[in-house]
């Protein structure tokens, strides 16, 4: 089945590789890292994280939710308002999400989230998985968000499975993630590179 033959997604997202996984019958929305993706249809997400944090955010009454997949910018901690700037990265990342979902009629008061990822996959460095995990869990206390389940931190990488109709979550870990870590370090520095996004708010 092509592109075209699936059913439409919500305007804006066509750009998400989506296919159809004939073995379960249903269509399948892969994320990259700096992707996030909404829908009410019976899709599945699916994404692979390494120190990277994926949120699974759904209104349980009307069924519409979604799934993003971020990286903190490595920003230096020496450098004046660097923490800031990452987190104004992590908060985009997350309102962009959530208010995704409230415009598809979504309330905040109804709002079921899973947080996932955050591994420590490189060895020698900074543990950059830890970060983006303190910055989510911060961000959802500052919203008065809680968390309905997690699965973050270890040393394994994850494939996390999500259907945002039923809120139910898979995860596996997996071993071997170097190809996964040298992605994220190459994203990590072109998007420490960029300016940081402006302010969102929430609805």
């Amino acid at each position: 089945m092509s592109m075209s033959d699936l059913p439409s997604c919500f305007p804006g997202f066509e750009a998400i590789h989506r296919y159809m996984d004939r073995r379960d019958d249903e269509v399948v929305a892969e994320l990259r890292p700096g992707d996030f993706y909404v829908t009410k249809r019976g899709e599945r997400i699916i994404t692979i994280l390494g120190s990277c944090v994926a949120a699974c955010v759904r209104d349980v009454k009307v069924g519409v939710g979604g799934m993003n997949h971020f990286l903190l910018p490595n920003v230096s901690r020496s450098a004046p308002g660097s923490w800031s700037d990452a987190a104004r990265y992590g908060s985009y990342a997350m309102e962009t999400l959530i208010n995704e979902v409230l415009k598809r009629g979504g309330a905040k008061n109804r709002l079921e989230i899973k947080i996932f990822g955050g591994a420590r996959i490189i060895e020698g460095l900074s543990d950059v998985g830890a970060k983006n995990v303190d910055f989510v869990t911060r961000y959802l206390d500052l919203e008065q968000l809680s968390v309905e389940s997690k699965d973050v931190g270890g040393e394994q990488a994850r494939v996390v499975h999500y259907w945002p109709v039923t809120g139910r979550v898979r995860v596996k870990k997996i071993k071997g993630a170097a190809k996964l870590a040298a992605t994220e370090v190459s994203y990590g520095a072109r998007i420490s590179d960029a300016v940081p996004c402006g302010d969102v708010e929430l609805f």
